[in-house]
């Protein structure tokens, strides 16, 4: 009977996508000495924040997902961050894959803000395998589910989310705003003759209380 394991060995950030990417490389092994054709791989990511630290800077930022520190221990609970899917090329033992993790830099996102939160360390994140096996059989092939067993920890350095937000959106971020708040800053610039967004919300920011 086939047996599968499921490891992640990095992440790292993807220089040549057309959007932010992560790219994480897994090991895959079949223990019961069976071919594999294939493996449509599908892949649910989440991020587990009660198993890591947080300094006093990350607490004062994450008051808008968790609230306050003293709620933590009802509101700091596992969330879905990515979905993914790959194909595993044919092997006999073990083998390794990329698994592309399309990532965004909208901070309405919560694994976003959560990520944006944060200073240093690693990000808690477990890897939920699901997905189609298809194995040498009577009539050519035979077809057989990946376990929900199947699953991976990983420890992902926030150096690495930082790299690539750095890569995509160099020295910049990403901020979505409804069409009338965007009309109403582009008519402030204008009405001011200031040459920027940058140096619009800094006007506006001079003013807040």
């Amino acid at each position: 009977m086939s047996d599968y394991r499921f490891s992640v060995l990095g992440l790292a950030a993807e220089p040549y996508s057309m959007t932010p990417q992560l790219t994480a490389r897994l090991r895959v092994e079949e223990t019961g000495g069976r071919r594999v054709h294939a493996i449509v791989l599908r892949c649910q990511v989440r991020v587990q924040p009660q198993r890591r630290r947080y300094e006093t800077a990350e607490q004062d930022a994450l008051r808008g997902l968790f609230g306050e520190r003293s709620r933590w221990a009802d509101t700091l609970k596992p969330f879905t961050w990515l979905q993914a899917v790959t194909v595993v090329p044919g092997f006999t033992g073990s083998t390794e894959a990329d698994l592309p993790l399309p990532c965004t830099y909208d901070l309405d996102v919560i694994g976003t803000r959560y990520l944006h939160a944060l200073d240093a360390g690693a990000v808690p994140l477990d890897f939920l395998f699901s997905g189609t096996i298809f194995l040498p059989g009577p009539d050519g092939f035979a077809v057989e589910q990946v376990p929900w067993s199947c699953e991976a920890r990983h420890l992902m350095p926030v150096a690495v989310w930082r790299e690539m937000i750095e890569l995509y959106f160099p020295g910049s971020g990403w901020l979505r705003v409804s069409d009338d708040v965007l009309a109403g800053l582009a008519a402030h610039r204008a009405r001011h003759d200031l040459t920027g967004w940058d140096e619009t919300l800094r006007e506006l920011l001079g003013k807040a209380p």
